[in-house]
């Protein structure tokens, strides 16, 4: 689906949803570090089935939404990662892996992909805090997965006086499978930051988008 890379796979995971198609296949992951930090490539693509089994269509699927009081972008990827930027960022922007690969050939030429790229932000404070899948479970009652990410890299050391996301240490994302999703033209899940009753918890829902409603800052 997006050709052959090596290194860092976990960018274009995190925006799988550019363009937006299913998730079909992941192969020479021999080449690939694993798509999970801390384990190993059989022990990460384990924790990836548990998502996949629950809701196979919205598997690795991009959401993107903003907290206005904290001004903070948010892009879920559904099964995998959250990732919270400091500041305001266009869905167009987010839509964009950052470059942590390379191409077959181990040449940085990222003129040579069928996708658009962006750069690694030289700026600590814009680069992302990114919380990884931990857990995932469904509930019958509610038709409804609730699917946990957590923080296991440093926080970056970041100067900038606006609030910062390193007191959030679990993500805890809502959605119910639709197994019907890519049944209809193809768009894009929205998401909605809840108000969280712990502290240190971020509460998303994730969602077919509503009549009316778009991603927009």
């Amino acid at each position: 689906m997006f050709g052959l890379v090596i290194r860092d796979l976990s960018s274009i995971l995190k925006v799988v949803a550019h363009p937006i198609t299913p998730l079909v296949t992941l192969h020479h992951l021999d080449v690939v570090e694993p798509i999970f930090p801390n384990v190993s490539r059989v022990q990460a693509l384990k924790r990836l089935t548990l998502p996949m089994n629950l809701d196979p269509a919205g598997l690795i699927q991009q959401s993107i939404c903003y907290d206005k009081t904290r001004t903070w972008t948010i892009s879920v990827s559904w099964g995998y990662a959250v990732q919270i930027f400091r500041g305001t960022f266009s869905a167009r922007e987010m839509e964009m892996p950052a470059r942590t690969f390379l191409n077959w050939y181990k040449r940085a030429d990222y003129t040579a992909y069928p996708f658009n790229t962006r750069p690694v932000s030289r700026n600590v404070c814009q680069n992302p805090f990114i919380y990884y899948l931990s857990n995932v479970v469904y509930d019958e009652n509610t038709n409804e997965t609730a699917s946990r990410y957590v923080r296991v890299q440093s926080n970056p050391d970041c100067k900038w006086k606006m609030e910062d996301p390193s007191q959030i240490k679990m993500v805890v994302v809502y959605k119910k499978p639709n197994p019907h999703l890519w049944d209809k033209s193809p768009r894009r899940n929205c998401c909605k930051v809840r108000n969280a009753k712990r502290k240190g918890t971020m509460v998303i829902d994730v969602g077919e988008c509503r009549e009316d409603e778009v991603v927009e800052l």
